[in-house]
């Protein structure tokens, strides 16, 4: 077992992403805290490849971005799922946390 102390990655950078990669030795997972600033964009990308991923809004609001300039309300609490090879990206208009979690592990 393994306990991550989500308070110890709780930092900004003004305006930009800082990416704390939270688990990325598991062969069935990764798991990735984002931290974007206000206004900051995490471009809309895909993967040529099967799976599954999550996108949970830890702390702020913005918008979960897909393909076609779709913008879908994001705040504490929401979870996106989408299959990895679906276009997907975050948009922040507050200082936002992310949880990413990615299977299997790109």
């Amino acid at each position: 077992m393994q306990v991550i102390k989500l308070s110890e990655t709780n930092e900004f950078k003004p305006g930009v992403m800082k990416r704390f990669f939270l688990v990325e030795t598991s062969e069935h997972f990764k798991i990735i805290n984002f931290n974007l600033d206000a206004g900051v964009v995490f471009p809309v990308h895909s993967h040529d490849l099967d799976g599954e991923l999550s996108i949970q809004v830890l702390e702020g609001k913005g918008w979960f971005l897909g393909e076609n300039d779709a913008k879908i309300p994001a705040e504490k609490g929401d979870i996106l799922i989408s299959e990895i090879r679906e276009p997907h990206g975050v948009e922040a208009d507050t200082q936002m946390r992310i949880l990413v979690t990615i299977a299997p592990p790109i």
